[in-house]
């Protein structure tokens, strides 16, 4: 087996980790011995050990390190944090060699992780699958490197291009999408930190904005409410989960599980938003909200990623689905659903 084929598989098991490690990266680690792998490991949920930690402390004979080789997705920490530097564990345990698949942006790190483990005497290789060890953790680059979170916009429309219809006789979904859609959403939704939506579709549906098709953890729930129109007995305010309200009333106390955030909604809304959540150490979020609400953060481009459910129904009137004006990077179907994927590269 090559290099390629040992990070590839620290790419698969740091799948594992998606959603439950935030803020920190869900990193990959394997450790090969004589060709063969004696140890796996992934990042445990924030506050637990790192990824290399878990692979290391996997090995019953420590004296085989120094004869192995360590892989990882992302360059060992060299700082305190909640844990110690995996960089020094590394040098500890006189690994003979490290393989890692890109370098870590954070300031805090930044090199200082290879360089600890080159000037231990160990032969460090970097760059190996480099591309897909970034698309791993673009979460974790985005807020980095861009000082915002990393955006998903998901909606569902009709084969004749709408979202929803004009008018409803109930307050709930009405599915455009089928089951097996709809469950693929919930994972979205536990992988990711943060969801958002707009006061219409509050008012509209009443949705929780929870994970129930699915395991994982609920994402925290972000509600624009300019004028305070939602009902105050609406699910997204039971405070059953951390819930940010974007307003412009300046009056508005924060209590347990629900914080108010006032913005000019006359002036740039989605970049306003993208730096107070910043300010929350949100890592991505998944804009699930109405035509107008993702269309905002598409006139700003402020999104990184697109899921277009298309479902096999006609409406022939409706309220029209945002205007994406991107090529389909991807396109699966799922039954009677068409998905579309697009990348704002």
């Amino acid at each position: 087996m090559t290099h390629k084929d040992y990070i590839k598989r620290c790419l698969q098991i740091a799948q594992k980790g998606i959603g439950f490690t935030r803020p920190n990266p869900s990193v990959g680690a394997v450790i090969v011995y004589k060709g063969k792998i004696i140890a796996e490991g992934f990042t445990s949920p924030y506050g637990g050990s790192h990824a290399e930690v878990n692979a290391i402390n996997a090995v019953k004979d420590k004296s085989l390190l120094k004869e192995a080789t360590i892989y990882v997705t992302l360059e060992p920490c060299s700082h305190y944090g909640k844990t110690p530097p995996c960089a020094d564990l590394i040098v500890k345990n006189r690994f003979k060699n490290v393989v890692i698949g890109c370098v870590d942006s954070n300031s805090l790190v930044a090199g200082k992780g290879i360089e600890r483990l080159i000037n231990a005497g160990i032969n460090v290789t970097v760059g190996v699958l480099e591309e897909e060890c970034r698309k791993h953790h673009k979460r974790f680059f985005t807020v980095q490197e861009k000082k915002r979170p990393y955006i998903i916009l998901k909606w569902a429309e009709t084969l004749d291009g709408f979202i929803a219809p004009k008018e409803k006789d109930e307050q709930k979904p009405v599915w455009i999408s089928n089951k097996y859609s709809q469950q693929l959403v919930h994972k979205f939704r536990s992988e990711e930190h943060a969801i958002l939506v707009g006061t219409n579709t509050v008012i509209a549906d009443n949705p929780k904005l929870n994970v129930r098709s699915w395991f994982g953890q609920n994402p925290i729930r972000i509600v624009l409410d300019k004028n305070f129109r939602i009902d105050k007995k609406a699910n997204v305010f039971d405070k059953s989960v951390k819930t940010i309200v974007f307003t412009e009333n300046e009056n508005k106390e924060n209590t347990k599980n629900l914080f108010f955030e006032t913005i000019d909604f006359s002036k740039e809304i989605a970049k306003q938003i993208c730096n107070v959540l910043n300010t929350y150490q949100i890592q991505s979020v998944i804009i699930e909200g109405g035509t107008q609400t993702i269309q905002t953060f598409i006139d700003e481009n402020l999104w990184d990623e697109a899921f277009v459910f298309v479902g096999n129904v006609n409406f022939v009137n409706g309220v029209k689905a945002p205007l994406l004006n991107k090529q389909i990077k991807q396109q699966q179907n799922i039954q009677t659903d068409v998905l579309k994927i697009y990348k704002n590269d």
